[in-house]
């Protein structure tokens, strides 16, 4: 009678852990995440109807470089009246 286990092979994988995550992969894992959360923000607050005056700054500065800006007041005038089509009470 043979041992137990005996004539069968066992092998174990190495498993290699690095002591510090690469400073690089923290970085972006980290650049992906503030993105994340920016568009969640930005998201969020299109749903309640609040417009989102810093996105309309940077699309005129790569768009319209040197075209004429609207101050935040007039901006949020214009977006709630293409919201709500000019109306200031309920429509019945």
């Amino acid at each position: 009678m043979s041992e137990p286990g005996a004539g069968t092979a066992t092998t174990t994988a190495a498993v290699v852990v690095p002591a510090e995550p690469s400073v690089s992969l923290t970085r972006s894992v980290t650049r992906e995440v503030g993105k994340a959360g920016r568009y969640l923000g930005q998201a969020l607050r299109l749903m309640v109807g609040l417009p989102d005056y810093d996105n309309y700054l940077s699309h005129m500065a790569a768009t319209h470089p040197g075209g004429p800006v609207m101050s935040y007041e007039a901006f949020f005038r214009d977006r709630q009246s293409a919201r709500y089509g000019g109306r200031t009470g309920p429509c019945c």
